[in-house]
Order: structure tokens, then sequence, then C-alpha cells
């Protein structure tokens, strides 16, 4: 037994001082203390990664197609020009500019005869004075032609239904005896489609009429007789060509259209202190060199003799093809520069459309209204980072005119 003892007791020493050694007890992986188990469900927690709700994406609603009136049907299709749509949707329901429906009437004026029309570009005078009550009693107030570009660039305000009186050619006696008095009684303007020519010392030998505050005299010169009537600040004198004899047209070249388009421009700010943007085009001419040479001498808006219809911001009515029916209208769809190509209608007809444009403004506003709702969405999802908010209202009145 004792030798038993002897050979077993060197194991057991040697077992415990190997424990002795290790510093760790047997038991240390079955008993764990509270503080290292609080540590570790800590660490647990931290790296666990939360879920995240994704920012749901929103689908821009589809556009409303362009405005048709169920009124007034047009003949002409509507064309757009405003290439952006945040930007023109900006401009259409910024509250500070002209609200959806504002209207306008181009209208076109050659001769005025107290005597018996003889021509298709003439109106009785008696006819002129019933044309203007009429459009005076629909609410229609009379705009300039940059008032008319700044509504059509971009939706300037305006009244709601506006007119745009044009009298073309050098009218001196027109002027005088039929529009400055209907002017001054409606606080209203008109613009002049002056053309140039070799006249630009031709006077007018008739004496003038007293009208606003200049004595009946015989003026020396037709510039002196027109800068007068300019003093009213009724006038609103825009080019019409320099010769005028020959509208622009297929063989036309540069320098003809260069010299039409840019020499009445030093000339007419001479006398008249501003710088003509629209041009008349003579006899309705125009071709796509024409127009693109028209906005190289700074030109905003080009008027033909079309008369297709009136006029809203980003809405003009025009020909594409050629019409059987209408041979005379040149069709303007192809330039691709509505504003070049503006229609006008003719003094003789225009007062059986009068009812048919108020209404047409009506529909449109409503139209608009309908369609609020939709545009702004869109304009929420897809304008709004970049193009920032639409404005908020800046002025007191809405409009001031009749509704």
């Amino acid at each position: 037994m004792k030798t038993l003892f002897r050979l077993l007791f060197p194991i057991l020493v040697g077992s415990m001082l190997l424990s002795a050694c290790s510093g760790a007890s047997p038991f240390a992986m079955a008993t764990a203390t509270p503080t290292a188990t609080a540590t570790a469900t800590q660490t647990a927690a931290a790296t666990v990664t939360p879920t995240l709700t994704p920012t749901p994406i929103r689908t821009p609603p589809a556009l409303p197609a362009i405005f048709t009136s169920s009124t007034y049907i047009l003949k002409d299709a509507p064309h757009t020009y405003v290439a952006d749509t945040c930007t023109y949707l900006k401009d259409r329901w910024d509250p500070n500019k002209s609200t959806p429906g504002t209207i306008v009437m181009p209208v076109m004026f050659h001769s005025i005869t107290e005597g018996a029309v003889a021509l298709d570009n003439q109106i009785s005078a008696f006819d002129f004075q019933q044309l203007m009550r009429d459009i005076h009693e629909q609410g229609f107030e009379s705009i300039t032609a940059e008032e008319l570009a700044d509504f059509m660039e971009s939706n300037a305000r305006i009244p709601k239904r506006s007119v745009l009186l044009i009298l073309d050619d050098r009218r001196p006696g027109a002027v005088r005896q039929h529009f400055l008095p209907i002017l001054e009684e409606y606080d209203w303007t008109v613009t002049l489609g002056w053309l140039i020519g070799e006249g630009e010392d031709s006077t007018d030998k008739k004496p003038a009429s007293p009208i606003n505050g200049y004595p009946g005299d015989v003026f020396t010169s037709l510039w002196e007789q027109m800068e007068a009537y300019n003093q009213t600040g009724r006038l609103d004198v825009q080019a019409h060509g320099y010769n005028h004899n020959i509208p622009a047209g297929e063989y036309s070249s540069d320098d003809f259209l260069r010299n039409e388009l840019e020499a009445p421009i030093p000339i007419l700010e001479q006398h008249f202190g501003r710088k003509p943007i629209a041009y008349i085009w003579p006899g309705g001419g125009f071709t796509q060199r024409s127009v693109e040479l028209a906005r190289e001498a700074g030109y905003r808006l080009g008027f033909t003799v079309n008369p297709r219809g009136p006029l809203m911001y980003n809405w003009v009515p025009l020909g594409d093809t050629n019409d059987p029916m209408r041979p005379s209208y040149m069709p303007e769809g192809a330039i691709g520069d509505p504003l070049m190509v503006l229609p006008r209608y003719w003094d003789t007809d225009v007062r059986n459309y009068l009812d048919f444009i108020r209404v047409m403004g009506k529909e449109a506003a409503a139209a608009a209204e309908a369609n609020k709702a939709i545009e702004l969405e869109y304009y929420d999802i897809v304008c709004r980072p970049t193009y920032g908010e639409i404005p908020a209202l800046e002025i007191s009145e809405m409009d001031t005119a009749t509704p």
C-alpha cells in the first residue's frame, strides 16, 4: 500500500502544479459573473442595425392636353412655344401674373373712310365707332406690343380681356380723326405698324384738328406731326418695313430682308424714343429665313394678316398646311416660332367673334381650375426641387379686368 502511494503521489502533485500555473479555474466557462453578462448583452445590442422604412417614390401625374374650346371651334390648331414645362407651370400659377383664361385679341386696321367702303381693307367711320364701343362694352382693355410680348413670353400681368389695336401703314389722318378721340375717351393706346419708305420728309398740308392740347396747325413734316401725336402717350409705334413694297418671300435675299427689318429701328427710335420690338410683316409675307433675321434684329413679336383666332399664354392658333378654302392664308406652323407669326383679326369681321372670344377666355379659366391640382402636383414632384416654390401673392388685387 505504501508502495502504491509513493507511486501515485508525484502524479497528483504534478496535476495540481499545472492547474496553479494556468491561473484558470476548471469551472470558468460554466460560471459567468453578472458584470460579464451585462457587457456581452450591450455589445450585442450595439451591433444590431435597425430596419429603415424606404421613402416612397412619387410618380408625377400625366399633364392635361392643350386647351380647346367647345364654343369656338378653331379651324387651326393651337401651338405651344414654352419648351420648359416647369417654367411654364411656374409662370402659369404665379398669383402675381396673369390668371389662366387671360385672352388677347389682336385687331388689324388699314383705312377708315368717311364715305362708302370701296376696298376690302377699308372700314367705314360708322362701323369703326361701333366696333370700338362693342370692344369696350365687352370688357376689353388695350395693351401695347411690349405688354403683349411680356405676357406671351412669361405670362406677365395684363387685363384679363386685352385687345391690341394695330393700324398699318402711314395713316396720320386716321390717327388724328378716328383713333385719338376714342383712345382719350377709353384711356387706350393704338399700335402703329409704321413704314419708313421714301416719304421720310413728306409733309401733311392739311390742318390738323386740335387734339389733346395740340393746336390745329399745319405741321412742317409728317415726322413733326407724328411726334406731336406721340406726345399724347397714346401711340405705340412699331416697325412695318422700310420700303414696304415687296413682302418677304422665298427668293428674298438676306440683304433685302435685313434692310427691311433693321433700317427702320434707328429711325423709329430717333423720332419716337423707343426701339420697336414688334414687326408687322408687310403684305403678311414671311419665311423661315425672315423670321430668323427678325430675331437677330431683336424683334420679340411678328404679326401676319391671318385671322386665325385669339392669343393666350403659351397658346397660339396657327395653320400647319395650305388650306384650299383659304388660299391666301400662309401656313405658319412649320416656322417653329409662333411669337413671330401671330394672327390678327380683320377690323371688318372681328365683331362677329367678340362674344366667342369672351366665352373662350372663361372656358380656358374653368379648364385650368379643373386641372390645377394635377398641374401643381406635377410641379411639386418634378419641378420644385430645382425651380423652387411658386411665389406667394404680392399684390392686393388679383385682377382689374371684367370677369
